[in-house]
């Protein structure tokens, strides 16, 4: 008698768990039956077919009353989903509507983290990334994260100490995060340490225009302006048409004194960009050097008809006495 209430008890615990002989409930999986369903859409969006994978996850999601369908995995294949249409909102709802039945997954708190973090929503993507870091405390993902989330902030120090973090879990990370490690000491102007690890970034990857034009910004604030000069021509090598690159190649050889190159360099940026203020501002800055004070009062009141409320604008209207 005692065996057959036992194995009634069992045969109902084992119903409760999502099926007889299997453990998958207590994983907190769907039956394997119904992970058929999963893998299949997981094999749309392996393949780009992310409308049919949305058909899919939302019919496995959310169709059946099987709580156990809602797994995190799920949603977040679905957000992804989502983010791959370009429907942002959508996947940012998904993930936060997993986390409401899976609220310490950490690949769910990293998503949600890093779509608030990309629409500067920086103090919630804080908080998701500081609850995946509760969870795994040397998440590099979390760490760079938040190191990304105190810089947009300004506060500097701080990134520096996740950056830190990062590192030591992750020594060899590929050289974008030592760039932005690089750039934290050149927004406080600690312009030789950002130059040790700007080289150091480049040491890995030597193709990259922004780190040159980083390591030619910690040069010159070391006063180091021939070497500086020759960074950024190594950026323009990678990127000649940038005008932000433009435009400071031709401030600072104005500064050498080289002012027919950077006449041309001026020239070339309003190929680029011909509403360059910057550009006509600094070949005004040129003519006033060679004594052409028309040709310099010409190209300020140009500037100020483009756009007088720009930084340059106003500027150019102060020195016209306006």
């Amino acid at each position: 008698m005692k065996k057959n209430k036992l194995f009634i008890f069992l045969m109902y615990l084992g119903i409760l768990l999502g099926g007889w002989g299997c453990s998958s409930g207590l994983l907190g999986l769907a039956p394997a039956g119904d992970r058929k369903e999963y893998s299949h859409a997981r094999t749309l969006y392996e393949h780009g077919n992310y409308d049919l994978a949305i058909t899919e996850l939302q019919d496995y999601i959310y169709k059946t009353k099987n709580v156990r369908r809602r797994e995190a995995r799920a949603y977040r294949l679905l957000g992804l989903s989502y983010e791959k249409k370009g429907q942002f909102s959508k996947a940012l709802e998904t993930y936060l509507e997993a986390l409401e039945f899976h609220p310490d997954n950490v690949p769910l708190l990293l998503e949600a983290a890093r779509l608030y973090q990309q629409t500067n929503l920086t103090s919630r993507s804080m908080q998701l990334y500081e609850r995946a870091l509760q969870q795994e405390p040397n998440n590099p993902e979390a760490l760079a994260g938040q190191a990304v989330n105190y810089t947009a902030m300004g506060f500097y120090s701080q990134a520096r100490h996740f950056y830190d973090r990062f590192f030591e879990v992750n020594p060899t990370a590929p050289a974008q995060y030592r760039a932005r490690y690089a750039h934290t000491f050149l927004e406080q102007r600690n312009y030789e340490q950002a130059f040790i690890n700007i080289t150091m970034a480049l040491a890995e990857e030597k193709n990259n225009p922004d780190f040159w034009f980083l390591s030619a910004q910690a040069r010159y604030g070391l006063k180091q302006l021939p070497q500086a000069l020759l960074d950024l021509q190594a950026a323009l090598m990678l990127a000649p048409q940038r005008p932000d690159l433009l435009g400071q190649q031709a401030l600072w050889l104005f500064e050498t004194g080289a002012l027919e190159e950077a006449q041309q360099t001026t020239q070339r940026l309003l190929q680029v960009n011909p509403q360059s203020q910057l550009a006509l501002w600094i070949q005004s800055l040129i003519a006033l050097q060679q004594n052409k004070e028309q040709q310099a009062l010409r190209l300020r009141k140009q500037i100020v008809q483009m756009d007088c409320a720009s930084f340059i604008g106003r500027i150019a209207q102060k020195s016209l006495g306006k």
